[in-house]
């Protein structure tokens, strides 16, 4: 093929030098801007493993790039007058100039042409002058190429909130640092980290409020240097920060992060009557935070995937070589891409983190993007995670009023006890209200026994009933639980008395009212589909139907509806304490009666409690203030709401944090953080421990406990929630369907043997100890043997 690479970037000159090694026959082109073995920025950082794919694709070309680099383990983290340390990171760190050139001569050994200081304004003219079959559009973050072409590839730019610079220095860091420090305009950041043997990258970042309050904006470079060199004086020892871009004047190099997504990365162009590909690689096609350092990792990876694509499907033709490129890549960019959007959020929300003690902060700054977790922080440096597990059990044993337990093994934070008002809960571990429908008439019978006593029997500190209805007409199906007859107390009050008598979990209610989504059938026989016969009226905020043209019209409810319905709400609260719940909670989330008050997709009234968000949470409130009144003061109330509705129009997370404030201003104790299911127009995005991050703002913005809640499944997961101060509590719901005793299982295979467990499952759990330690025995007497000689002694015993 004739090739053509517009960029010289690394993602052109490695996919240009692996693809001559393929094939020395292609005739390849670079063209590049800028001079030769010139270039612009510091240094640029890999981890370990981004090493690997380097010596797999070309060891030629990775040995050198292996000696030109700066290698260290360790991340410092400096808040509030201390640095944490830890280690095992495993990174390298080299010079942009010295990277691109050892790639320039690599390609120059292979016969790729290099031309310099060329601008290309025409790709389609410089296509046909070299006749090229192929185009590489490698024209980094302002691509004229993507921007020629945006109808193809569809390239969504979302200009960030920080602004950042990147400077350099003569200071050389041990560690890959970062420095936080605080200013009367607000908090600025540091990430430095040498990459030769006398040169560090020192990047500058800030919300660009806050320098607009610091007037950076208004600095010559000189100026905002000296600003930069003050504020971070005691990390740099009277050593110099460096400007390599003395051509920009004034505040110009303080830019703004553009987060690029592309849906496409290939157009194709008619040149005298041929289909010629012009394929996006590296920042034209997506870029990800440098706080993650993946930037110039993603293009060489770019590189290695088309340049294998070719290898493998080359015989194929063209088209099928880049869909399957695009296929497999665009999922490995999204997974960077998507931990890069968590780690630039958390660093354009320091403030938000900063009530945070230095241990806690620097454990959420290192598991910011979800990629890195507890447990794999334990596998880089075991040391440091003890000692900070020790730590966060001090603070919640001390919290809740406790001595800290002698053990053998540091206690995982998800097992460390919790207190609200007078309630401790043995562990952070919550199971989730989980609707059954299967309560005959509103009572709660042997089968609600038997599922939340078996759970609580399980290990988890907190177990939570499903959503109990406060009336006949608030149920969401028939076969829904109550608590608005006295066979309806008499009947929880023996689930939670034999609770209290066979465990020592704590027990929760969870009232509410189904509001437009009641009347309808038990999940089995249609979900959300109305009865086929004995339908009951239903009301709303507004006048709904859920399911439009099938569920039943709602009225809006009127101001004698909501008296009565506040008056079932306190009846249901009193018949609670009457069953002797420990904890009571309101449902204001899903849709359901509360929640289309305060979501202005269901809340369409004209008079004081629609409107604003204020007005819309008016009834609620009211509601959570009768309830607050009714119930005893030791015990408490935690409120569930929806923090995002995911639907254009809908509730937010900042709306989100709104609310939460209000109900803490209203006496709540905790906040639920759950979302969606208020309209079926919803667009929620899945993924593992995807609500969680609604938990955090609430959390650390309104300042208030908060519940997380959404594919949370391991251990792992709710280990790194609750170090990382993202949330108070855990709420696990599909696991302990499948698996009554999650927490005892999960605590097992954390190693942890000291934690309290209940006498009915002491044999079981020495049972578990006994079957993992049998696997650990056959995994090690299993190293280096083939599946067949493993098969062979497990038959032998």
């Amino acid at each position: 093929m004739n090739i053509l690479c517009i960029g010289g970037g690394p993602a052109g000159l490695y996919f240009s030098l692996l693809m001559k090694k393929q094939n020395p026959a292609h005739q390849i082109t670079i063209v590049e801007r800028n001079r030769a073995y010139d270039t612009f920025g510091w240094g640029v950082v890999f981890s370990d493993q981004t090493l690997g794919n380097l010596v797999n694709a070309d060891e030629q070309t990775a040995r050198s790039i292996l000696q030109s680099f700066n290698h260290w383990d360790d991340i410092d983290t400096h808040f509030k007058g201390q640095v944490v340390t830890s280690g095992g990171h495993g990174f390298c760190g080299i010079g942009r100039k010295r990277l691109l050139n050892i790639l320039q001569e690599r390609c120059e050994e292979l016969d790729v042409k290099l031309v310099f200081e060329t601008d290309v304004t025409d790709d389609q003219a410089l296509a046909l002058e070299y006749d090229a079959d192929l185009v590489i559009a490698c024209d980094g973050l302002n691509s004229r190429v993507r921007t020629r072409y945006a109808q193809s590839y569809q390239p969504d730019i979302d200009t960030r909130k920080c602004r950042f610079v990147w400077l350099g220095t003569k200071k050389l860091f041990s560690a890959f640092t970062f420095a936080f420090e605080e200013t009367e305009h607000g908090w600025f950041q540091a990430h430095a980290y040498q990459y030769d043997g006398d040169t560090a990258t020192f990047i500058v970042e800030t919300p660009e409020e806050t320098w607009e309050k610091a007037g950076i904006d208004k600095m010559n470079q000189e100026e905002a240097i000296a600003f930069c060199e003050k504020l971070f004086a005691k990390y740099l020892d009277g050593n110099a920060l460096m400007s390599n871009a003395t051509h920009l004047r004034g505040s110009a190099n303080w830019i703004k992060f553009p987060r690029i997504i592309c849906k496409n990365w290939v157009h194709w162009n008619q040149l005298n009557g041929i289909r010629v590909p012009v394929v996006l690689m590296g920042d034209a096609a997506h870029t990800a935070h440098f706080s993650i350092g993946s930037g110039t990792k993603l293009a060489l990876e770019d590189a290695i995937e088309l340049a294998r694509s070719f290898e493998k499907h080359g015989t194929k033709g063209m088209d099928a070589v880049l869909e399957a490129y695009q296929d497999l890549r665009s999922i490995e960019v999204l997974k960077i891409q998507s931990a890069a959007r968590n780690s630039m959020e958390w660093f354009e929300n320091v403030q938000r983190y900063t009530a945070m003690e230095a241990p806690q902060f620097a454990y959420s700054m290192l598991t910011r993007s979800q990629r890195l977790s507890h447990e794999n922080l334990r596998v880089r440096d075991a040391a440091y995670v003890r000692s900070f597990e020790h730590w966060i059990a001090e603070q919640a044993y001390a919290k809740a009023g406790l001595p800290v337990p002698r053990t053998k093994t540091e206690i995982p934070p998800m097992l460390t006890p919790y207190k609200l008002r007078d309630v401790v809960l043995k562990n952070r571990i919550v199971v989730s209200p989980m609707a059954q429908y299967s309560a005959t008439d509103g009572v709660a019978g042997d089968y609600h026994l038997v599922h939340l006593g078996s759970r609580a029997m399980g290990g988890a500190g907190l177990v939570f009933a499903e959503m109990t209805c406060v009336s006949a007409d608030a149920r969401i199906t028939p076969a829904c639980p109550g608590l608005y007859a006295p066979e309806h107390t008499q009947a929880w009050k023996r689930i939670v008395d034999f609770v209290h008598a066979n465990t020592d979990a704590r027990i929760a209610i969870q009232l509410g009212h189904a509001g437009a989504k009641g009347s309808t059938c038990v999940a089995w026989e249609g979900t959300d589909q109305p009865l086929k016969e004995g339908n009951w009226p239903l009301v709303s905020a507004s006048e709904q139907e859920y399911l439009p043209g099938i569920s039943q019209r709602a009225r809006a409810v009127t101001t004698a509806d909501m008296q009565r319905i506040q008056n079932d709400f306190v009846q249901a609260s009193k018949a609670a304490e009457e069953a002797g719940f420990d904890w009571l909670e309101l449902h204001c989330a899903h849709g359901y009666l509360l929640s289309s008050f305060i979501s202005p997709l269901t809340n369409q009234r004209e008079d004081e409690y629609g409107g604003s968000l204020e007005n819309r949470c008016r009834f609620p409130l009211q509601v959570f203030a009768a309830l607050r009144a009714a119930w005893p003061a030791q015990k408490p109330i935690s409120v569930r709401i929806s923090a995002h509705d995911w639907v254009e129009g809908g509730i937010t997370p900042d709306d989100a944090v709104a609310i939460a404030r209000l109900f803490k201003a209203a006496g709540a104790d905790m906040i639920d953080c759950s979302s969606g299911q208020v309209s079926k127009q919803e667009k929620p995005v899945y993924g593992r421990m995807f609500q969680t991050p609604f938990a955090d703002r609430i959390r650390n913005e309104a300042h208030i406990p908060t519940i997380a809640v959404g594919a949370i499944f391991e251990a792992d997961h709710a280990n790194s929630i609750i170090a990382a101060g993202r949330a108070d509590l855990c709420a696990i719901a599909r696991p302990h369907l499948a698996d009554p005793a999650w927490t005892l299982h999960e605590a097992a295979r954390l190693g942890f043997a000291d934690m309290p467990w209940p006498k009915q499952y002491v044999a079981g759990k020495m049972q578990l100890e006994r079957n993992l330690e049998r696997e650990r025995q056959v995994a090690a007497a299993s190293a280096g043997l083939t599946p067949q000689q493993v098969a062979a002694k497990l038959l032998e015993g």
